[in-house]
C-alpha cells in the first residue's frame, strides 16, 4: 500500500492518503461531495459509480468499483488491500440476475 496511508483510518486526513485513490480519483470522489476520507464510511460503491457516471455523462471503467471498494473496505475495517483483490466481488455482485 501507500507509505502514507496511515494503519488507523481515523487517521487519514486526505482522499488521497486511502488505497488506490490518486489525485484523478480524489478528484471523482469530490465531484460526489466526498471531501474528506471519513465520508466513505458505510458508502456504497456501486451507488457512487453510478453517481459518477451520471454527474460526468459517461460510462467509467468498472475497476472503479474496485478502487471504491477497497477505499470503503478501508474505512470500515482499517485493512488496507490492493484495489485488484475486490475485482472478484465486482464481478460476482454484477453478474448477479
Amino acid at each position: 500500500m501507500k507509505k502514507n496511508t496511515p494503519d488507523n483510518p481515523a487517521d487519514a486526513v486526505l482522499l488521497e492518503q486511502l488505497p488506490g485513490i490518486g489525485p484523478a480519483m480524489a478528484a471523482d470522489l469530490r465531484l460526489l461531495g466526498i471531501i474528506q476520507p471519513d465520508q466513505l464510511t458505510g458508502q456504497n460503491a456501486y451507488s457512487l459509480y453510478d453517481s459518477l457516471c451520471e454527474k460526468t455523462g459517461a460510462r467509467h471503467d468498472p475497476c472503479v468499483i474496485d478502487v471504491f471498494l477497497g477505499a470503503i473496505h478501508y474505512m470500515n475495517t482499517g485493512e488496507a488491500l490492493p484495489w485488484w483483490q475486490f475485482t472478484p466481488e465486482r464481478k460476482q455482485t454484477l453478474d448477479k440476475p
